[in-house]
């Protein structure tokens, strides 16, 4: 059963351009070298204005564990990481299965 992974950056006020400007420039391209599990990224709009948000999707937890133990042993990733979390005033992480009615996505 598929497992989703919900994570929820609450970045420091005023830092969100700075934010994603890693993102594009580092972050991504990073991320993208790895296997694609990313369903995909938002920022918060109205009431979440200092928000990034990204949902993941997994084939259980083996492969979300693999996921993430080869993205944190990349040397790419980690510099980036080491820019953007003094930006991140608070991280948020959810294990989500699907529901069995409705839309799988």
């Amino acid at each position: 059963m598929a497992i989703y992974e919900l994570r929820t950056y609450n970045v420091i006020v005023g830092k969100m351009s700075e934010v994603v400007s890693h993102y594009k420039n580092e972050g991504w391209p990073a991320l993208a070298k790895h296997p694609q599990k990313l369903v995909g990224y938002f920022t918060g709009d109205v009431g979440a204005i200092n928000e990034l948000i990204h949902v993941w999707k997994f084939d259980d937890d083996a492969d979300r564990r693999a996921f993430w133990a080869g993205v944190y042993g990349d040397a790419d990733f980690m510099a980036f990481a080491a820019k953007i979390r003094p930006l991140i005033a608070q991280q948020q992480n959810k294990l989500m299965l699907s529901a069995p009615w409705g839309p799988q996505p």
